[in-house]
C-alpha cells in the first residue's frame, strides 16, 4: 500500500507539472507574437503547429506505454516537450519563426505522449485504491495551469523575457520528472497487452469509440467555455472585459471544485448516473449564457456550466482503462478521439460567431452535449473486466 501511496503523490504531481508546463508558455501567446514579428493570423498557423504535434503524440503513445510502462513513458514525454521548448526558445532568441515553429510542434509531441502515460498511471492508482482518484488528478492539471497562467502573468509584469521564462521551465521540468516517474506503478506486462490487443484493434471497438465522442463532447464543452466564454460575456452583452474575466473565472473555479469533490458521488451513484446529472447541469448552464437575458444569469450559467463539464473527460479516461490490459491501447484512441476538440471547437464557433453573433454560435456547443449525454452509457464497465472503484457495475 505503500508503494501504491507513493505512485498516487507522484501521478498527481505529473499532473500538476503538465499544466504548469503547458499554461506557463500559452499565457503569453502575445509576446510570442511580438517577439517573432507575426501577424494575428500567422500567429494562430505557429500555434497549430502545437495542436498538430499533440495529435501526433496521442496514437502513438498507447504503443510506448505498452513496450515501456507509464512512469518511463511519462519520462519520455517529457523530455521531448523540455527539447521543444528548448528549441521555442532558441527561436526566440534569434528572432527565427522556423525553429519555433519545429520546437512547438515537439513539443506537442511530448505532451501528447505524456497526457496519455499520465491517465493510464492515474487509472492503476485509482484501482489499486478502490476509489476514485481521476478527477481529482484532472483537478491537480486544472491548479497547474493556473499556476502556470500566474506564472506567465508575474513573468510579463516584471519584464522577464519568454525566452528567460522558457528556460527556466527547460530546467525544471525533466529534473522534477525524473525524480517521480520511477514512483508510477509498474506496467502491464507487455505479453499480457499483447493478448489484450494492439492500438489499431482499439480503433475497431465499438465502446472505445462511444468512449471516445463521451470524452469529445465535455472536452468541446469544455474548450468552448475557455477560448469564448469571456468573449461571450464581454461582447454578447456589452458587459466589457472585466465581466468577462469574472465570468471565465467562475467558470474554470466551477470545472476545478466538480473535479476536486466529484469523485464522492461517482463513488455513491456510478459513472452513468453522474454523468448524465451533469451533462443535464451543463445544458442547462450554457442556456443560461445563452438566453439569460441578464449578467447575473449568465455568470450563474457559467458556474453551472463549469460543474457539468467537469467530469466528462476524467471519467472517460477511467471508462477507457477499465481493463489493465488494455488500457494503453484504449486510451490512446480515447484521447485521440476527444482532443479534436480543443483543435476544432475554437475555430468553428469563432467562424460562426463573425455571422451569427457569439451567442448564437454557442447553440453549437448545445449538440456536443446531448451528443454526450447519449454517449454516457458507454462508460458503464465492460463485464469480466477489472472494475474501477468509480463505476459499480449496478450502474
Amino acid at each position: 500500500m505503500q508503494q501504491v501511496g507513493r505512485a498516487r503523490v507522484a501521478v498527481v504531481v505529473a499532473f500538476a507539472l503538465n499544466g504548469l508546463a503547458f499554461a506557463s508558455f500559452m499565457s503569453r501567446t502575445p509576446s510570442l507574437g511580438e517577439t517573432l514579428g507575426l501577424s494575428t493570423g500567422q500567429l494562430a498557423l505557429l500555434l497549430l503547429c502545437l495542436s498538430g504535434g499533440s495529435i501526433t503524440g496521442l496514437p502513438l503513445s498507447g504503443p510506448l506505454v505498452q513496450r515501456f510502462g507509464p512512469g518511463r513513458t511519462v519520462l519520455l514525454g517529457a523530455v521531448t516537450e523540455t527539447a521543444g521548448l528548448a528549441a521555442l526558445a532558441a527561436g526566440l532568441l534569434t528572432g527565427s519563426v522556423w525553429p519555433a515553429a519545429v520546437g512547438l510542434f515537439v513539443a506537442g509531441l511530448g505532451t501528447g505522449v505524456w497526457d496519455v502515460a499520465m491517465n493510464v498511471g492515474g487509472a492503476e492508482v485509482e484501482r489499486r485504491l478502490g476509489r476514485s482518484l481521476m478527477p481529482r488528478l484532472h483537478a491537480a492539471f486544472s491548479l497547474g495551469t493556473v499556476t502556470g497562467a500566474a506564472v506567465g502573468a508575474l513573468a510579463a509584469a516584471t519584464g522577464v523575457p519568454l525566452a528567460a521564462q522558457l528556460i527556466g521551465v527547460v530546467v525544471l521540468m525533466p529534473i522534477v520528472v525524473t525524480v517521480v516517474a520511477p514512483r508510477f506503478l509498474p506496467g502491464v506486462p507487455p505479453e499480457e497487452q499483447a493478448a489484450g490487443g494492439s492500438v489499431w484493434a482499439a480503433w475497431r471497438e465499438p465502446r472505445t469509440l462511444v468512449v471516445g465522442l463521451l470524452v469529445l463532447a465535455f472536452a468541446f464543452a469544455e474548450g468552448s467555455a475557455n477560448d469564448w466564454i469571456a468573449y461571450a460575456l464581454s461582447e454578447g452583452y456589452g458587459a466589457g472585459e472585466t465581466v468577462g474575466a469574472i465570468g471565465f473565472g467562475v467558470f474554470v473555479t466551477a470545472m476545478t471544485l466538480g473535479r476536486m469533490f466529484g469523485g464522492s458521488a461517482l463513488e455513491r451513484f456510478g459513472r452513468v448516473a453522474v454523468l448524465r446529472v451533469a451533462a443535464g447541469f451543463a445544458l442547462v448552464g450554457l442556456l443560461m449564457v445563452i438566453v439569460g437575458g441578464s449578467v447575473a444569469v449568465a455568470l450563474a450559467g457559467a458556474l453551472l456550466w463549469g460543474l457539468g463539464a467537469s467530469l466528462g473527460f476524467p471519467v472517460g479516461m477511467s471508462a477507457a482503462a477499465d481493463d489493465p490490459a488494455r488500457a494503453a491501447a484504449r486510451v490512446s484512441v480515447v484521447s485521440s478521439i476527444g482532443y479534436t476538440a480543443f483543435l476544432a471547437g475554437p475555430p468553428l464557433i469563432g467562424l460562426l460567431a463573425e455571422s451569427e453573433g457569439i451567442l448564437r454560435a454557442l447553440f453549437v456547443v448545445l449538440g456536443a452535449l446531448v451528443l454526450g449525454l447519449l454517449a454516457s452509457g458507454a462508460a458503464r464497465p465492460v463485464t469480466g473486466t477489472t472494475r474501477s472503484p468509480a463505476a459499480p457495475a449496478r450502474r
